[in-house]
């Protein structure tokens, strides 16, 4: 079973203003497109509460799971179990990629766990100045540049493997 984590993030290294800023009122369609396809084929993507309510409902064509201690969800799986547990069973459901999709204490919590095998970061023309950092904790991590691609005229994607 392998986990990737996928964000988009601001030029000045941001992944929203606040806990209620969503993605989709920032990034760009080639950002969307890629999110989309490679959470497909993922196949389950996960997320908190609180990115989860910024989306509002489940995503088509994917098992979605959703971090929650008081909140039930229709169309969607909730759960409270670590990430190396949720994974596990997952994996005995048929599901080979996990999709972390945010925000940052779910994002911590599976670095955290060493669980994420990949990192792809949409990088978006766009500066915030101060706001939600992909990470709420400090972290000592390396990575390995695997590649870098230009999605569209001014965004672009940078995938790491965790070493």
């Amino acid at each position: 079973m392998t986990a990737f984590i996928i964000a988009a993030l601001t030029a000045d290294g941001f992944i929203a203003k606040n806990v209620s800023h969503t993605p989709m009122e920032w990034t760009s369609k080639e950002d969307k497109r890629f999110f989309m396809e490679r959470t497909k084929q993922a196949g389950v993507v996960v997320f908190g509460q609180n990115t989860y309510e910024t989306i509002g409902k489940p995503l088509p064509g994917r098992h979605n799971v959703v971090y929650s201690r008081d909140k039930a969800y229709e169309g969607v799986e909730v759960t409270q179990k670590e990430p190396l547990v949720l994974l596990e069973d997952l994996e005995k459901r048929g599901f080979k990629e996990v999709a972390v999709c945010g925000g940052s204490a779910i994002y911590t919590m599976f670095m955290e766990a060493g669980v994420v095998n990949t990192l792809y970061l949409s990088i978006e023309p766009v500066l915030f100045g101060k706001g939600m950092t992909l990470f709420n904790k400090e972290l000592d991590k390396k990575l390995q540049l695997v590649s870098i691609e230009k999605l569209g005229e001014n965004t672009i994607l940078v995938e790491y493997n965790i070493i």
